[in-house]
């Protein structure tokens, strides 16, 4: 098999494209926790919280925006929850229809609809706050009915386009626009709300979805053999590349699938990673500002500087996990169980270690970042696995295992709450071990039960050597 030079080529045209789509759906996510602070009137969300007094108070200047024309809601900070959870409830229906649909109909049509749906719920998500919270909530759930079907298309179709060795690399930048997202819509979301008004918040990130969504419907197709305007020699090397991977049955073989420890073991670990990760994504501020006593939305650089962090990790590790696989004979499962440990139990290390260092700020927000940076490892680790273990059906297997990693996002922040009504800092260590040991115990699952071969059952011969 000769390599075909990465530059300019379809696959990796496919990447960067994948990239952009996906800086978009983050920066949909995660634009409503910033807006929402200037969307709330000012007396409302401040139902006094008991605030420990361990740490001295850091004084800041209140900085009052220029900008005051946005309208003004009075929702209490249970009713904020709800409109922030909404999202979740949408997202978590659509993972294992979208990775069926998109092994149907084509990933490209799923993602690209996907996204577009998404920019056009954005777009109208200042009139459902003005029509009512109930609006609101609705519209922020069929923005995560479209999210959800995003990442198994994409799966379903790099099993196409992503050839073995290449895979980490490829799927490295596709995913890393995610993190871009949420480290320039953070602070830019800041800025809107402050010179502009929170509803162009909305308005700017639903555009540019709708605009991505034409470039993705010309440029992109979903498998090689269908692309306009790839070369002989790359789409060769793709299809010889994956010639032994791919099954041409028709029907999913559910049974044998649901009953796969390989897939079990993403399942475990893909659902341990999200726990810390959504309860860091959502509680941090909380933290910083309840415990260190510092106001996280001052300073929006510091609250994206993890995901800045954990985005150069994507990126480099991918690079390094196929360096390793092709020119140093690594295996696959070697590669995939090493990362997965790294991504998982140095992120537990820190995040523990963040909860014992008392008021040294800086310190906590260095502990947070190593911790966030180092789980930039598990996306060349049990990220990707899927389309090892069985690329026709990796959409599909994605389905399930994000459906099983979305439960952390529903309820580990609630957990988090309930476990601090004091504010003290041990109970937010208690928060820090609990995170910490599940990560541990995915590590651990998944280094012992993971697997790096494609599976009996996904290759087309399966069912003819069944009996």
């Amino acid at each position: 098999l000769v390599s075909v030079p990465a530059c300019c080529s379809a696959r990796y045209n496919l990447a960067l494209l994948a990239c952009f789509g996906f800086f978009l759906l983050y920066a949909l996510r995660v634009n409503l926790s910033v807006a929402l602070v200037d969307m709330v009137e000012p007396n409302t969300s401040l139902a006094k919280n008991v605030t420990s007094n361990v740490c001295p108070e850091h004084s800041s200047t209140i900085n009052v925006p220029r900008n005051t024309t946005g309208e003004k809601y009075s929702w209490d900070a249970d009713t904020q929850g709800w409109i922030l959870g909404s999202f979740f409830y949408g997202y978590i229906i659509t993972q294992i229809p979208g990775g069926y649909l998109a092994s149907k109909i084509g990933g490209k049509l799923l993602l690209g609809f996907g996204i577009f749906g998404t920019s056009v719920f954005t777009l109208l998500t200042p009139l459902a706050a003005n029509l009512g919270v109930g609006y609101l909530i609705a519209v922020r759930a069929l923005e995560g009915l479209g999210e959800g079907v995003t990442f198994p298309a994409m799966h379903s179709m790099w099993s196409s386009w992503a050839p073995p060795l290449e895979r980490s690399k490829l799927l490295s930048i596709s995913y890393a626009g995610a993190q871009l997202g949420t480290v320039v819509s953070l602070p830019l979301s800041g800025l809107i709300c402050y010179y502009m008004n929170w509803v162009y918040v909305f308005y700017i990130f639903g555009a540019l979805g709708v605009l991505w969504w034409f470039f993705w419907m010309c440029l992109v197709s979903d498998t090689p053999e269908t692309h306009g305007s790839i070369s002989h020699a790359e789409r060769e090397y793709i299809l010889s590349s994956l010639k032994d991977q791919l099954s041409t049955q028709k029907s999913v073989p559910w049974r044998p699938m649901l009953g796969s420890l390989p897939l079990w073991a993403i399942v475990v670990a893909h659902f341990s990673y999200n726990w810390t990760f959504y309860t860091l994504l959502t509680l941090l501020p909380t933290y910083m500002k309840e415990i260190l006593r510092f106001d996280a939305q001052e300073n929006g650089f510091l609250s994206a500087l993890p995901y800045f962090g954990c985005w150069l990790c994507i990126i480099l590790s991918g690079q390094i996990a196929d360096y390793l696989r092709e020119k140093q004979n690594f295996s696959t499962v070697c590669v995939r169980k090493c990362f997965t440990l790294i991504g998982m139990i140095g992120p537990a290390v820190f995040l523990v270690a963040a909860g014992f260092i008392g008021c040294n700020y800086a310190l906590a927000v260095a502990f947070v970042t190593i911790s966030t940076t180092l789980g930039g490892f598990c996306t060349s680790g049990y990220s990707i696995n899927h389309l090892d273990i069985a690329p026709s059906y990796a959409g599909i297997l994605l389905g399930i295992t994000n459906s099983f990693a979305t439960i952390p996002g529903m309820v580990g922040p609630v957990i988090a709450k309930n476990l601090t009504h004091n504010n003290t800092v041990a109970e937010w260590q208690m928060v820090f071990y609990i995170a910490a040991s599940i990560n541990v115990f995915g590590a651990i699952f998944f280094a012992l039960f993971a697997s790096g071969e494609v599976q009996d059952w996904a290759v087309s011969g399966y069912h003819l050597h069944r009996n």
